[in-house]
């Protein structure tokens, strides 16, 4: 049996709450979402709607094709097709958010890969964030949100790309997508992306041909972290 729908609803709209209080969204802008797996269904923050308007009652809650599961009148974002094409290819991801976060942005805009510079970066992504090409046009005008979610996933299988150790994407010329095991975590992808895209950005108006990271220690950080005999975090008793 999947999580309580309202209670869903309440971590969904904590997470995009979030997100105002880290300073990467102002009024409409970005969203977050989460799936209930079990139960089939993604809830999402609604469009149009300003964050300081928002309640918890107002997120809207789909099944994976869109569709209203409840009699909420709030329509979902309008970018709900980037999450369920993500949520469909990445078995293993739970939340995903959105936001127009300032230096982030810029590298989307810009059509450039976040490369990776130094290990606060590799402690959390293993490797360049990529930056995905602009859709074509047949492609936004037949349908747009559809088909750049579709990207995301084509992108990442066709370059072998593990979305579980890489959690963000950029799309040009829009702006970056993350993801996790759930809302929270989704968010919190999203708060260190800027964090590495600010440093990578500065890094590179120091010197543009700043280098790479070694792999090497690439590895070494991303994997203390994250790999099968991480040995980065501990628990605290209580």
């Amino acid at each position: 049996m999947g999580m309580n729908i309202d209670d869903l609803r309440k971590k969904v709209y904590e997470a995009n709450m979030e997100l105002v209080e880290r300073g990467l969204v102002i009024y409409t802008w970005g969203n977050v979402s989460a799936i209930d797996r079990e139960a089939g269904v993604v809830a999402i923050k609604p469009r149009g709607i300003e964050y300081a308007d928002l309640e918890w009652q107002d997120i809207s809650v789909t099944d994976l094709d869109g569709n209203a599961v409840d009699d909420n009148p709030l329509l979902p974002s309008v970018d709900l097709d980037y999450h369920l094409a993500v949520y469909k290819g990445f078995k293993d991801v739970g939340g995903m958010a959105h936001t127009h976060s300032v230096y982030a942005t810029v590298f989307a805009q810009a059509l450039k890969d976040i490369p990776c510079l130094g290990t606060t970066h590799a402690d959390h992504f293993h490797g360049d964030i990529p930056c995905l090409p602009y859709l074509p046009e047949k492609a936004v005008k037949e349908n747009y949100e559809f088909n750049a979610g579709q990207q995301i996933v084509e992108y990442f299988t066709e370059r072998g790309i593990d979305p579980n150790a890489m959690r963000a994407v950029l799309c040009g010329g829009h702006g970056p997508f993350t993801w996790g095991k759930d809302a929270a975590e989704a968010v919190e992808f999203s708060v260190i992306l800027e964090e590495v895209a600010k440093m990578a950005y500065m890094t590179l108006t120091l010197g543009a041909n700043s280098p790479a990271l070694p792999k090497y220690l690439l590895d070494k950080h991303y994997l203390r972290k994250y790999g099968a005999s991480s040995y980065f975090y501990q628990s605290k008793e209580k």
